[in-house]
Formats: structure tokens, C-alpha cells, sequence
């Protein structure tokens, strides 16, 4: 278990809250901590998530990007931790984290890998929390691992594509884990079903889209959700729920306008309203084909009054409370 050495067991300071709540009314009452390292539950039921840090920065480093999500994981916790819960039978676990202090970026990603894994294999669907967004190659190798033959389809909430070229000696960084799942999946002549929604023409040089074009990637623009085509935009998640056996949600927190989410690596002047993709997420989560969820990039060092964390938060909250058991 190679995981082991880079593991961060769950800590209680992060689950915190008014002590004169009604019981069971607030994530902080009801989240179970789970060290991967000495158990897993055992009697847990379908309707079972975990949530799993990946506190890294080595990719955004790597992408001269603005370091500082890293801090991500822990703050979403601490700030979901005081917002109401609604259903009761929920069964939601902190995990822990899976942390990044040396530059092995490669090692910290088949670490999340291998934890990715170990919670779909017990039926337990993970939400992985970054953390830059290198986080969804390794999100993405625990997937493969339980799922090797499976028709995935991947949708990526983002202003970027991700598929940076490789740096030198084949690295990769938090501009690239698009491009090396759609690589693995060439080399295991696996079908791609990669789909991007909320990409902004500013955003991406135009070798990025003849990357995405090669590898077929299907594209909601956020010029698309500003001019309120929204049937498009549904149309286009049913096309996707429909032709795929599994389905991996991961959501990049650029997508949104720096208004609401100023507390990332790249902030967008021209990104998009939070509540133009809440019912989006709504329409994923009650698919009943969900696998695996991930959030990326909350950098706190520059969030403002806490809005990115909060619009993470708010997220976290709608997947919860709309994610319907998968069944095999």
C-alpha cells in the first residue's frame, strides 16, 4: 500500500459548529471519520460517499500557475461543515487527505489512485477534493482500475481543456490530465467520451482545440450558458448519461467568474453564474451512473470573504443531497 506514506488521517477541527444545533441538522453532526489506514465500514448501504483530500500544489507549480490549493481540501470541509443537511439518510465519510510535500506529483497521484479504487471497490462513491487539477489523472487511475472495460464518460465542468502538452520527461502538471486520459485510453484502445462544459475561446490557445478536436471531446461553450441555451446544455448531459454505462463528474472552480470564485489559480473575468451549472450537476447526480465526483482548485491564500470555498461548498452540498446510488 503505497498510499500509506502519503496519507493524512481525517481530523475532527475540521467538522466544527454551533454546539446548540438540533442533532443530525449540520455536516459537522453527521460526518463519520474514516481512517483508510485501520478500517472501512462495513454495514454502509448504497447511499454511501466519501469525501478525499488531494492537498497539492505540485501541479500548479509545474503549470506556473498561483500556488495555494494545497489548502484546498481542508477548507471545503471546514466550510461544509456548517451548512444544513436535509436528508436523513445520508451516509457521508471524511477520509482524509493525500498529501504532496516533496514535488513527487507522479506518486501523490497513484497514491489518490489507489485510494479512488479501494472506495469504489467497497461501494463507496468518492468526491475527491483539490488541490490542483493534476488531482483528476490520479482520480482517474483508481477509476480505470475498478472500471477497466466499462463505457466512461468523463464531463469536465471548466473555462480549459487540461490537455496541456506533456512537459519534458513525460511530467505532467494541472494542464494536463485530459491529455493523459485521453492517452491512456488511446493505449488500451479504450472508447473517449470526454466533455467539457463552460470552455471560454480566451481561455485556450488554438492548439488546444486541435488537441481537443483530435481526441473528439464534445464542447458546451460558457459563451453558450451567457446566451442562455440551456436546453442545449441539457440535451447535451442526457446525450451522455444515455450512450455511457458510468459517469465521472470533476468540476475545475475557474469555470465560475472571479466574482464568485476570485480564490483560484486562474481566475475569469468572463466565467460563469454558479447557478448555471447547479442544474446541471442536479441532472448528473440523480443519473444514477455517477461513479466518482472531484472539485479542483480552491486556493484559500486568495479567496475573499470565503466565496470560492462556499460556492465549493454549496456543490459538495447539491451532489450529496441529489446523488443516486449507482447499482452495477
Amino acid at each position: 500500500m503505497a498510499w500509506t506514506s502519503r496519507y493524512q488521517i481525517p481530523s475532527k477541527e475540521n467538522w466544527q459548529g454551533r454546539i446548540d444545533s438540533p442533532e443530525a441538522s449540520y455536516f459537522f453532526q453527521v460526518i463519520q471519520l474514516l481512517d483508510l489506514q485501520r478500517n472501512l465500514p462495513k454495514n454502509f448501504g448504497r447511499n454511501c460517499l466519501a469525501l478525499l483530500g488531494f492537498a497539492c500544489d505540485e501541479g500548479i507549480k509545474r503549470n506556473l500557475g498561483r500556488t495555494g490549493a494545497a489548502q484546498g481540501p481542508d477548507q471545503i470541509k471546514k466550510t461544509l461543515a456548517k451548512f444544513p443537511i436535509q436528508k436523513q439518510n445520508i451516509v457521508c465519510y471524511d477520509a482524509g487527505n493525500i498529501i504532496c510535500k516533496d514535488g513527487d506529483l507522479e506518486n501523490a497521484q497513484a497514491a489518490l489512485g489507489e485510494l479512488v479504487h479501494l472506495l469504489l471497490a467497497h461501494d463507496i462513491i468518492p468526491i475527491v477534493l483539490g488541490g490542483g487539477h493534476e488531482l483528476a489523472w490520479g482520480h482517474y487511475q483508481g477509476i480505470a482500475e475498478q472500471y477497466p472495460t466499462e463505457r466512461l464518460g468523463i464531463i469536465n465542468f471548466d473555462a480549459h481543456f487540461d490537455m496541456r502538452p506533456l512537459l519534458p520527461h513525460q511530467l505532467g502538471s494541472s494542464g494536463t490530465p485530459f491529455l493523459q486520459i485521453a492517452l491512456a485510453h488511446e493505449s488500451t484502445k479504450r472508447h473517449l467520451d470526454y466533455n467539457c462544459i463552460g470552455i471560454q475561446h480566451a481561455g485556450n490557445a488554438k492548439q488546444l482545440f486541435e488537441t481537443a478536436k483530435h481526441y473528439h471531446a464534445n464542447i458546451i461553450f460558457a459563451d453558450d450558458l451567457h446566451m442562455g441555451f440551456m436546453e442545449k446544455c441539457v440535451n447535451f448531459v442526457d446525450r451522455i448519461v444515455d450512450q455511457n454505462q458510468i459517469i465521472y463528474l470533476s468540476l475545475c472552480l475557474d469555470v465560475f467568474a472571479a466574482a464568485y470564485a476570485p480564490g483560484v489559480s486562474a481566475p475569469q473575468a468572463m466565467g460563469l453564474n454558479p447557478w448555471q451549472i447547479v442544474p446541471l450537476v442536479r441532472q448528473l447526480a440523480s443519473s444514477g451512473k455517477m461513479i466518482s465526483y472531484d472539485l479542483a482548485e480552491l486556493s484559500p491564500p486568495f479567496d475573499i470573504d470565503h466565496r470560492t470555498a462556499k460556492v465549493a461548498a454549496n456543490f459538495i452540498y447539491e451532489i450529496i443531497h441529489h446523488h443516486q446510488p449507482f447499482i452495477r
